[in-house]
């Protein structure tokens, strides 16, 4: 199973970016999404951001995802 959560871009440098995933910072490669820019919110999937999403959106998928039984450690960081 597949499973890519919704992290906001803090900083970026070329094609990588430092993302918040919760209470986690990770760097995540921005080849499959080039128009991603701080503040962004981005699908990440074993390192990489997968797809730009809005902030409704990763809000929804984060409820989702803590209604399934395995919450995050926290909120994704900060408001949209």
């Amino acid at each position: 199973m597949c499973l890519a959560l919704p992290a906001r871009i803090e900083t970026r440098q070329g094609t990588d970016a430092w993302v918040r995933l919760g209470e986690t910072r990770m760097r995540t490669s921005l080849l499959m999404t080039p128009e991603a820019g701080m503040g962004d919110w981005v699908l990440v999937h074993a390192g990489f951001a997968i797809r730009q999403v809005s902030a409704d959106d990763a809000m929804e998928i984060w409820m989702l995802f803590e209604a399934g039984g395995t919450p995050p450690d926290s909120e994704p960081g900060g408001t949209p």
